[in-house]
């Protein structure tokens, strides 16, 4: 879509930057926003009335014959640049703000943004290309998700097939290990309010390691409009007392959320191949039935299986100045030394 064409300066029937109420009642976007471009002005629906914490979307309306001006302000300048206009306010503060016009999947669509919105829509960091846990993860992709992270940053391939919990997981033979649900902020508001949240945060507490990652600040929960903020903050917290398990993470982007699963992922198939065997060994002594007169070999296996599982020695022996490695078998003196001060 272009922009229309740029009158700086002009002094024709449109010289302020106006901001009215949307009469569409049923619309998400309230707002509408004129430009001093041309004689009748640019108008555009927006969701808020300047771009302070995050860029809006915007789209083209009509002006009401009778509006309900919410603000007026005097333009410095506004110009078209390219696929751009740059709007300057004449007042102190939020003076500068640009909308840009582009093609997204396909679609015409609009932004508005202002310079300190930008900055925080790309953060100035570079994510680590490591391997996460050493190893080129295989992460199934749920079959439903819409608009799929490709991880094409990260050392990993992807499949998509049904999960019963989460949109992200990884596997151990048959088994989920871990899996992670992915929201953006208004599905997780949509799903906080709908009663669906519950639901999910439940099935994903049945998975051993689980997460709810959400590709935006916890700040711009205080920005919504749509919805009462305490009303979302409220109904969080009282998520994650009840599945404790399953934390809800804010990642600030999408690019950001999409790392921080890919870490959390690689980590927790990390710790359950960790504690594999001992479980397996565990797993052999529960199916064997009743053994009258166990060997001694056995014997001693029963005792391993039967006993703390190796993290918990790990991190005694760590506290106890032991040279042990972050993952892998633990040495025959170090449970030895574990079992002495551990009587009974």
């Amino acid at each position: 879509m272009a922009p229309p064409t740029t009158v700086v300066g002009h002094t024709g029937a449109v010289d302020d930057f106006v901001i009215a109420r949307n009469p569409e009642d049923d619309s998400s976007l309230p707002f509408l926003v004129r430009l001093p471009l041309g004689t009748e002005g640019v108008v555009l629906k927006v969701r808020e009335t300047w771009p302070r914490t995050a860029k809006l979307y915007a789209h083209t309306a009509p002006w009401p014959d009778e509006a309900d001006v919410v603000e007026r302000v005097p333009v410095r300048s506004c110009a078209r640049r390219g696929a751009a206009i740059d709007l300057v306010l004449d007042r102190g503060r939020e003076s500068r703000s640009q909308f840009v016009f582009t093609m997204a999947r396909g679609r015409e669509m609009i932004f508005w943004q202002s310079a300190r919105t930008s900055r925080q829509a790309r953060p100035n960091v570079t994510v680590p290309r490591q391997r996460a846990a050493g190893r080129v993860l295989e992460i199934l992709v749920d079959s439903h998700e819409q608009r799929p992270w490709t991880f094409r940053n990260q050392q990993a391939t992807t499949v998509r097939r049904a999960l019963p919990a989460g949109d992200y997981a990884v596997v151990d033979g048959d088994r989920v290990v871990a899996a992670v649900e992915r929201k953006t902020l208004t599905d997780l508001v949509s799903t906080l309010t709908s009663g669906k949240l519950r639901s999910v945060l439940a099935g994903l507490a049945g998975v051993p390691r689980s997460a709810v990652v959400v590709e935006d600040r916890w700040s711009a929960v205080f920005k919504l409009t749509f919805v009462r903020p305490a009303v979302v903050a409220e109904g969080l917290a009282e998520a994650q007392v009840r599945f404790p398990e399953v934390p809800i993470v804010f990642c600030e982007t999408r690019p950001l959320a999409q790392e921080w699963a890919y870490r959390f992922l690689g980590a927790a198939l990390d710790h359950h191949l960790d504690d594999a065997p001992a479980q397996l060994r565990l797993d052999e002594l529960t199916t064997a039935g009743p053994l009258a007169a166990p060997g001694p070999r056995l014997a001693a296996r029963r005792v391993v299986a039967s006993g703390p599982p190796t993290p918990e020695i790990r991190a005694w022996a760590v506290a106890a100045g032991f040279d042990v490695a972050d993952r892998g078998r633990l040495p025959t003196e170090v449970r030895a030394a574990y079992d002495a001060s551990h009587p009974g």
